[in-house]
């Protein structure tokens, strides 16, 4: 017993060597930065970052590479995944250390795990959108006139997801539960050809998704995600890469948001992105951009608690089978001081 041990118990007065030494380094801002990236040792030499169907700015930019490989780090997108439960599910095999997903796919995650500290952590939010890139979703035709409507109906969405949210969400306002739908659980785009070939009476879809069907399919939006999904997501990382990587973190969540200030101030950089990488419809993607958002902000008790609050309502409506507890997806404060740039208010 003794044997084994011993070097348990040397690795934990290491982690704590290295996390009271970091500590130090923070604390001591802001000359923090410099002294991390000159004396912390980095045990990576490859960062996984993962990206989704829907595109990803920092990919298509090359925003980051520049930065890793004066590190001597090697980028590696993983992707593309259809959506955030799949991202995660590769964070939690390990072969994604970085990506980001709605408020939705961490708390489904954390209650299949009850019990177990997830491996998911949290590290940034998103800004919120203004809710008109996504939405509930009949065909123009469709006797479905307003949400009440859908009691019975076959609807298609990713579950896991914040299509989810935004269903349960406008369902409670009218009286019903997810209960009292048909559920057809598919990928994004394979809802939306669900939705396209009459296999569903209605969709929730989001963009860039849903601004294409908006073009070319006569539709009605029944209910969009204004004041409903106001998080607007989070950059989330895999916990054992960001605690032992707290300056590869850094780099990336700097140049992440240099990319969403520069996007904000000219989204018609992201739509020209869109029409050459993903074929899109010029004015499909112009409209995707103008409905987008794309700066990051801190973690304040404030966006903790309303994610708490979105995962309470899960379990209160029965969706996920266990209350959760998001705090243990959220690092201590030290490290978010390490992770954290200055260009994230």
């Amino acid at each position: 017993m003794n044997k084994s041990f011993q070097p348990q118990r040397r690795t934990v007065l290491k982690r704590i060597f290295q996390y009271s030494a970091l500590g130090l380094f923070t604390l001591l801002s802001p000359l923090a930065g410099s002294l991390m990236q000159t004396t912390q040792a980095v045990p990576a030499k490859v960062i996984n970052l993962a990206y989704q169907s829907s595109g990803d700015l920092v990919k298509s930019k090359k925003a980051v590479e520049p930065r890793f490989k004066a590190l001597g780090i090697t980028v590696n997108w993983v992707g593309p995944f259809a959506a955030g439960p799949q991202l995660i599910d590769a964070l939690n095999k390990g072969q994604v250390d970085i990506g980001n997903v709605g408020e939705t796919p961490p708390i489904f995650d954390q209650a299949a795990r009850p019990g177990i500290i997830p491996e998911v952590v949290y590290l940034t939010g998103r800004t919120p959108s203004d809710g008109t890139n996504q939405g509930i979703v009949v065909k123009a035709n469709s006797p479905i006139k307003k949400v009440a409507d859908l009691k019975g109906k076959k609807i298609t969405f990713q579950v896991g997801s914040n299509a989810q949210y935004l269903l349960a969400k406008a369902l409670k306002e009218v009286g019903l539960k997810v209960s009292d739908i048909q559920v057809v659980a598919l990928t994004p785009p394979q809802a939306r050809d669900a939705f396209i070939q009459n296999k569903a009476d209605a969709w929730v879809g989001s963009d860039p998704l849903l601004a294409a069907v908006e073009k070319d399919t006569p539709i009605r939006i029944l209910r969009n995600a204004a004041r409903i999904n106001t998080l607007g997501g989070f950059y989330i990382g895999r916990r054992g890469f960001i605690t032992q990587n707290p300056q590869l973190v850094r780099v990336f969540l700097e140049e992440a948001q240099k990319v969403g200030e520069q996007a904000e101030k000219k989204p018609s950089d992201y739509a020209k992105i869109l029409v050459d990488e993903q074929k899109l419809d010029p004015s499909v993607a112009q409209k995707v951009a103008s409905r987008r958002t794309y700066k990051l902000r801190r973690l304040t008790p404030a966006i903790i608690a309303e994610q708490q609050s979105v995962a309470d309502f899960y379990f209160q409506e029965k969706i996920i089978p266990v209350k959760i507890d998001i705090k243990q997806g959220i690092l201590a404060p030290l490290l978010y001081q390490a992770i954290i740039p200055e260009n994230i208010k």
